[in-house]
């Protein structure tokens, strides 16, 4: 103990540090009450009973603060200034980004900046992608660890637990990623973005998912001129490894490929933080006239092809707190209705309509397949009429006799062409057996004869040439003698 005390004078865990690293290797710059939220929820639902929300707040996040503790000690964290509310901020170190990229399994090149600095002015924008993230990911609490809380925080625990779950895990995001319109990943030129936030959750349905975090400072024109930026980046083409040019984009990350002819771009999501002078109600219009060549489908068989449009949805922050991304508070452009996240990014019309055209095909398919059995069964009718049958015990022939007796339809010898098998075989046994009636006939016959013939001699006479007796004893060698 007094060794593991000596390494992490805090005293924290491996898995608590591994926590902190997993969260700020993501965030870059967040609080110590942001990574308890995220890394351990269940904390949220303790120490209920202090008095005041600091002193509850400074107990939830005491084991992180502690393992932050740890990590600036080993050079891996540091303290990056307070937000506006006066809370400590957190930042990696670059040795901490390398550690963060372990725990993570992404590649160092991957991991961003580590935001030093980014506290020097209150760090808003940073706090509200952070807040986009918890308010995306609802973490759940683990309700065996609340076992001697409070009748109260269980019940708020389980309320977490029973609501709408949130879109992948912590490792799903990413922040501040590059989408460099010219150049390379690791050094872009100008004329591209910076996604303030990048969702993969392919296991929830949401396999790219670009995500803008506005705090209400910046006009509709400034907007539009990123998502600009980001038909730019949609549109480059790069070679992959496979000598073929292809989206710079999909040599990155998975999403859907074209299908029956319609490859929409990624879908961006922009969340509208209320605290700037601008009124989000306003700008919306604005923006939607701005780019509307960047999101508006063409017309098509009863629904909107969006091929190479970009799907733009936008949402407000507390709507998305509240709600989560299963609610109806996501309004995409060109639409008049709030969806849930997962139906404003896809197409239900197009699915709908080529729903339809797969059950006609089917249909369609079922009913050529009658046309074909019917078709099939009239065939045999035909040939079982005209199947020949047994002259012999009136049986239709089976197949293989009926096309022997087409091949050979004339009898011969022991074959009859008009009789099946077993008959013939009969037929067959019966001339043979006549046959054999025959031939025994006549050699009883013919024996018949020669006993009557040689009757007609005495002993030891014998024959002449006209078959009459003549003298002599034919046994006693006296046979031609007068």
């Amino acid at each position: 103990m007094a060794g593991r005390r000596l390494t992490n004078p805090a005293g924290s865990s491996n898995d608590l540090r591994g926590d902190v690293l997993r969260v700020l290797g993501v965030l870059k710059v967040a609080t110590a009450d942001q990574i308890q939220r995220i890394a351990s929820p269940h904390l949220t639902y303790r120490h209920t009973t202090k008095a005041t929300a600091s002193e509850r707040k400074t107990a939830r996040t005491a084991s992180h603060a502690g393992a932050l503790s740890d990590l600036r000690k080993h050079g891996l964290a540091e303290n990056g200034g307070t937000t506006r509310a006066g809370e400590t901020l957190r930042n990696l170190t670059t040795k901490g980004l390398e550690a963060a990229s372990y725990e993570l399994g992404r590649p160092l090149t991957e991991m961003g900046s580590t935001a030093r600095g980014a506290g020097s002015s209150g760090a808003t924008h940073p706090m509200a992608v952070n807040e986009t993230v918890i308010a995306m990911l609802r973490p759940k609490p683990d309700l065996r660890l609340l076992t001697g809380e409070p009748a109260e925080a269980k019940a708020s625990a389980q309320a977490a637990v029973d609501a709408p779950a949130g879109i992948g895990t912590i490792a799903s995001y990413a922040t501040e990623v590059p989408l460099p319109a010219t150049s390379t990943w690791g050094a872009p030129g100008k004329g591209g973005a910076q996604a303030d936030i990048v969702l993969t959750a392919p296991q929830d349905q949401i396999p790219l998912l670009f995500i803008e975090v506005d705090n209400c400072h910046e006009t509709a024109e400034e907007i539009a001129a990123k998502l600009l930026k980001y038909s730019r980046f949609f549109k480059r083409q790069i070679k992959d490894t496979d000598g073929k040019d292809k989206p710079m984009w999909r040599t990155r990350w998975m999403a859907r490929v074209a299908e029956r002819g319609e490859a929409p771009h990624p879908p961006v999501l922009i969340v509208f933080n209320h605290i700037g002078a601008r009124d989000p109600n306003r700008t919306l219009p604005r923006l939607q006239e701005l780019t509307h060549p960047l999101w508006a489908g063409e017309p098509a068989d009863g629904f909107s092809s969006y091929d190479r449009k970009i799907p733009i949805i936008a949402t407000g922050l507390r709507n998305l707190r509240e709600h989560g991304p299963n609610g109806p508070i996501f309004l995409r452009f060109g639409r008049t209705h709030m969806q849930p996240l997962r139906d404003a990014i896809g197409n239900p019309r197009r699915d709908a309509a080529l729903a339809r055209r797969a059950e006609r095909a089917r249909a369609q398919q079922e009913e050529y397949q009658v046309r074909l059995r019917r078709a099939a069964e009239q065939k045999r009718a035909e040939r079982e009429a005209l199947r020949p049958v047994c002259g012999g015990c009136g049986t239709k022939f089976d197949n293989d006799r009926s096309e022997n007796t087409q091949l050979s339809p004339k009898p011969g010898h022991r074959w009859y062409s008009t009789l099946c098998e077993p008959c013939e075989a009969k037929t067959v046994a019966a001339a043979d057996q006549a046959d054999r009636n025959r031939l025994d006939a006549e050699v009883t016959a013919t024996a018949e004869k020669a006993r009557g013939w040689r009757s007609r001699f005495r002993p030891g006479q014998a024959p002449d040439a006209l078959g009459k007796p003549v003298g002599g004893d034919w046994d006693a060698g006296t046979h031609g003698q007068g």
